[in-house]
């Protein structure tokens, strides 16, 4: 995240990685979706103007609402930083 946050990105999208078929990579380790809260928290803490974060999130789910809500807390940051 701190790598991500060096390179002004400002929307985080995370999600469990769901095995397809028997014959694709394994499930190693079920994230609970309060792992993916406290996720997104630390997200937020570090800087993220918008974080999608649950075992089911996908980068294209919701993504219409999810940059408008980022894009409008982009100008709010950016009024708040000319005054």
């Amino acid at each position: 995240m701190d790598d991500m946050r060096s390179a002004d990105i400002d929307f985080l999208t995370m999600g469990q990685y769901l095995q397809p078929t028997p014959k694709h990579a394994k499930v190693m380790e079920f994230v609970t979706p309060p792992a993916f809260n406290a996720y997104a928290a630390i997200a937020r803490a570090k800087g993220f103007l918008q974080v999608a974060s649950s075992p089911l999130t996908r980068s294209s789910y919701h993504a219409g609402k999810d940059f408008a809500e980022m894009r409008a807390a982009r100008e709010a940051q950016l009024a708040k930083a000319a005054r």
